[in-house]
């Protein structure tokens, strides 16, 4: 069935195929290029234009793209930086953007699916969500099923991914009745679409009747929601899921110059702009850097003028070693990136198309590739008592989870309109490239992300090798 699901072709898709490399990455998974440029802005595709109104202002300086009135996030930004009396760091600047309460880009609005921004991996397909059930509950065997563990996801988008899995793993009543469900999200607008995908309901509590909690009816399991996972209560064996939640947190960007590392730098130009700088001296971030490169050693940094590091991911690992360590359990982490120091690939994403970094700012997804060989030091430096494991390509960990099967299973049942959207679902999750089977335009052309996404488990060492890292 596999076999006829991928290799069902024209010659003439073949060919085109094989000669068709496409400008920039098509409408489908949320992962970018890696680039490898300077302080310059991401290549915008050539038939990007802007149109500004100018109709409001009173004589426009010449060349200005201004618009007529600032946004309240970049007022805001302007005001820190003036305030400051000099430039922002990257990560501030992105961390603004993203998360700011209320204009950041995460916090007001649905930017998922194809009316969004991006797609991810759960939008794709039903059986992602069920292959990291299937690891989920494969872990907690490992742990000796205990009766009760809280089950974490760090950033749970629409809630697409947490409510596959629940909806999968609903047949057996001794995982689920186990489970208390944390979403650990700081977004209004996204926690109401998480609790629609969950299909939660309040329920009173027996012990105190004003008290109320809700409950998936998916799984029949309570749910919680965090800013943060500190929040998360302790003492329970914790599985935490961390899918594309990392390549979000906020990046410091270096530069080798004449005088050595310099840290980019956001700051306003004389025609209002936003512009990178390079700083002057050392930054805080400057402590983050020396620690990236003594992991790496002077081999591999040497070859590099620009670094990347993150000082949020490094504290967000100590956290779940600290926690695994002490109390079980396990994280597992999906996302792109690289097993190793990470350059320059910061980017942005507006409507499924790349743009500026710095155009309107709020307005569009800034996320950067993955240091996964910082992850693994960052937990391993925390505590002595987890293992790390991987990372494996995304294609080797859904099809060791047995994504062939589940695939096959569902197609013995299903119209033709249904055949389509499975095996365009699948190429993407673990195929490679261009979709051999695509007949339809090449703009929509499937693009398979099995070896673009990378993913690694942190366990307790008491819990053994987890699946399928054996």
């Amino acid at each position: 069935m596999l076999r006829r699901l991928l290799l069902q072709a024209s010659t003439s898709r073949r060919l085109a195929a094989a000669h068709f490399t496409p400008p920039h990455s098509p409408p489908l998974l949320r992962c970018r290029p890696f680039s490898s440029s300077s302080t310059s802005s991401p290549q915008q595709p050539p038939s990007a234009t802007i149109s500004i109104d100018r109709s409001g202002l009173c004589n426009p300086a010449e060349h200005s793209h201004e618009p007529c009135s600032d946004s309240d996030l970049v007022k805001h930004l302007k005001g820190i930086i003036k305030f400051r009396g000099g430039p922002i760091s990257v990560a501030e600047y992105m961390e603004e953007v993203l998360t700011n309460p209320k204009a950041g880009f995460y916090m007001n609005r649905d930017v998922f699916g194809a009316g969004g921004d991006f797609i991810t991996s759960p939008e794709v397909s039903q059986m992602f969500g069920e292959m990291v059930g299937v690891w989920a509950m494969s872990l907690w065997e490992q742990m000796g099923q205990p009766g009760k563990i809280n089950l974490v996801e760090l950033g749970p988008g629409r809630g697409t991914l947490m409510a596959d899995l629940l909806r999968g793993v609903s047949k057996f009543k001794s995982f689920t009745d186990s489970l208390h469900v944390h979403m650990v999200e700081c977004s209004p607008a996204l926690q109401k679409l998480q609790q629609q995908a969950l299909k939660c309901v309040d329920e009173e509590s027996e012990a105190d009747t004003a008290d109320k909690r809700a409950v998936s009816t998916l799984a029949n399991a309570p749910v919680s929601w965090h800013a943060t996972l500190d929040q998360v209560p302790s003492g329970l064996p914790s599985i935490i899921i961390a899918h594309e939640f990392y390549d979000a947190l906020p990046v410091h960007q270096f530069q080798r110059a004449s005088r050595g590392w310099c840290e980019k730098m956001v700051d306003v130009s004389e025609d209002s702009k936003f512009c990178f700088v390079l700083s002057s001296q050392p930054t805080p971030a400057t402590l983050y850097l020396a620690k990236r490169c003594k992991w790496a050693g002077m081999e591999e940094i040497k070859k590099l003028d620009h670094v990347e590091v993150r000082p949020a991911s490094m504290e967000l690992t100590q956290s779940i070693a600290d926690r695994i360590a002490s109390d079980g359990g396990g994280a597992l982490v999906i996302d792109y990136g690289q097993n190793g120091v990470v350059s320059d690939s910061l980017q942005a994403i507006r409507k499924h198309k790349f743009v500026d970094i710095l155009d309107d700012p709020g307005s569009a997804d800034l996320s950067a590739y993955i240091d996964f060989a910082s992850i693994r030091h960052s937990a391993e430096e925390a505590s002595g008592d987890v293992s790390v494991h991987g990372p494996i390509t995304q294609s080797q960990f859904l099809g060791s989870l047995g994504i062939n099967f589940r695939v096959e299973a569902l197609l013995q049942n299903c119209t033709e309109e249904q055949f389509e959207s499975l095996r365009s679902g699948y190429w993407q999750l673990v195929g490679e490239g261009e979709a051999p089977f695509w007949e339809g335009p090449d703009e929509k052309v499937p693009i398979g992300m099995g070896t673009r996404y990378l993913v690694m488990a942190i366990v307790n060492k008491k819990q053994g090798v987890p699946v399928p890292f054996q």
